[in-house]
């Protein structure tokens, strides 16, 4: 694991296979408006797009996002975005009042999402990971995005995904 998480060697409860089922009891006993796509396994927003059969922009594209706060201080950030966009880690950075700002390493992403990369949810379980979301995300009926499995997806409710997710609107992308 990798030294990014200040000795937080665990992922958190409900990682890996558990997290698609903690995921669907959250959204059962929230009442959320969802449907699953069984579709093969695929994690690339553009591709898992097409195999769910909606445009790329609806695709909820989760990044996790590093950024240093002080000479030992580190934030990470979940940041969602439509699948057509591109991340401006200059807006994060700015948003958490940071210094610096990139990608998560895979093995701190994973871990800080319980989940691999291409699964990653639009949902935080780990106290350390704050959800910020691309206000144009607001403008669907619903965000697509992999069930924390490469084979299955959910299709969400805009509504109830900031229902459920509470995330931090705000605007965090670039022009492609």
């Amino acid at each position: 694991m990798s030294g990014d998480l200040d000795g937080a060697a665990a992922p958190p409860a409900g990682a890996g296979p558990d997290l698609y089922e903690r995921l669907i009891t959250d959204l059962q006993a929230a009442r959320a408006r969802y449907r699953l796509i069984d579709h093969a396994p695929e994690g690339r927003t553009e591709l898992v797009s097409a195999l769910r059969g909606h445009d790329v922009a609806q695709a909820a594209k989760c990044l996790v996002v590093m950024v240093k706060t002080g000479k030992k201080q580190t934030r990470y950030a979940l940041t969602v975005v439509p699948g057509d966009a591109r991340l401006d880690l200059h807006a994060v950075k700015a948003l958490l009042g940071g210094t610096y700002a990139t990608l998560a390493s895979q093995d701190t992403a994973e871990a800080l999402a319980g989940t691999g990369s291409g699964t990653i949810l639009p949902f935080s379980y780990h106290p350390r990971l704050e959800v910020i979301a691309d206000p144009a995300l607001l403008d669907l009926p619903e965000l697509f995005f992999n069930a924390a499995r490469l084979d299955r997806s959910i299709a969400l409710a805009t509504e109830d995904y900031l229902r459920l997710a509470a995330p931090r609107i705000a605007p965090i992308t670039t022009a492609a």
